[in-house]
């Protein structure tokens, strides 16, 4: 497997580089980063003190041109530019960015009908493994339990709520039949009055090096039944994305999930 990393000069970025080296049917072919990075025409594996005869590029024609996948994690505008690219060269796409908003998720939903595209909001093998708890949780607990999630990250992080705990609540909301839209608090302040009966809420925390810590709490009368997922490395996302990489190379289009990757899916409750 032929992959590009995006942001490569990053935290997730060489985690991501460090994994597909370490992966015996994995292959780093290119590496890009934002123009005027003072990162640009280094070698993406000069940090592990080895050399790949690669560049880091902001040209991403040339940092995608032998390259069958390209993974992700960056922010919505250069994900979407490089979106653009990678359709027109046949490239998969495995994309780990949180913070779209609708249309942008349209655009990808569009993309995918010429390329095959993961994407998903956190791509930890556990924190999907999370998920399928929270839908048979949210099935047993559909009444008599007041819900918050509890995100906390590190202090560098952009958005709010995270896109893991977006996710979470999207989960929920659907076992319950509902629209996370419109059942979804993401903040209080002030004289808030009483807790509205079947309402999601969501907490952030912002503050140091924490990698990514989610709580979500079903709380009942006399008893509270909390769920928990806590990272203490950025590892499982990068080996949950080699992983969506082998799933996608018997993909030609279409938009998956890790749930898809996993075949979570097929697990009924």
């Amino acid at each position: 497997m032929k992959f590009a990393i995006a942001g490569a000069s990053g935290r997730m970025g060489r985690m991501l580089i460090e994994t597909v080296l370490n992966t015996p049917d994995a292959q780093l072919v290119g590496a890009l980063d934002i123009p005027g990075s003072p990162h640009l025409s280094q070698d993406p594996v000069a940090f592990l003190g080895k050399t790949s005869g690669i560049k880091i590029t902001s040209d991403i024609k040339e940092g995608l041109k032998d390259a069958d996948f390209l993974i992700d994690f960056t922010r919505p505008e250069g994900t979407l530019a490089h979106l653009e690219v990678a359709q027109t060269m046949g490239v998969k796409m495995i994309i780990g960015t949180t913070g779209f908003n609708d249309v942008q998720k349209a655009t990808l939903k569009k993309a995918s009908e010429k390329i095959a595209i993961v994407f998903a909001p956190n791509m930890s093998v556990g924190v999907n493994a999370t998920f399928k708890l929270l839908e048979v949780a949210a099935k047993i607990l559909n009444s008599g339990y007041d819900i918050e999630i509890v995100e906390a990250h590190h202090k560098h992080k952009v958005d709010a709520p995270s896109g893991t705990a977006i996710g979470m609540g999207e989960v929920i909301a659907k076992a319950l039949g509902k629209d996370l839209k419109d059942c979804a608090v993401y903040a209080r302040e002030g004289h808030t009055g009483e807790r509205e009966e079947g309402t999601i809420g969501f907490a952030t925390i912002r503050g140091g090096d924490i990698v990514g810590d989610h709580t979500v709490m079903f709380c009942g009368d006399g008893e509270r039944i909390e769920v928990t997922h806590k990272s203490s490395t950025r590892m499982s996302y990068a080996q949950g994305s080699v992983r969506a990489g082998r799933f996608l190379a018997n993909q030609s289009k279409g938009l998956f999930d890790m749930q898809d990757v996993l075949g979570l899916k097929q697990i009924k409750i």
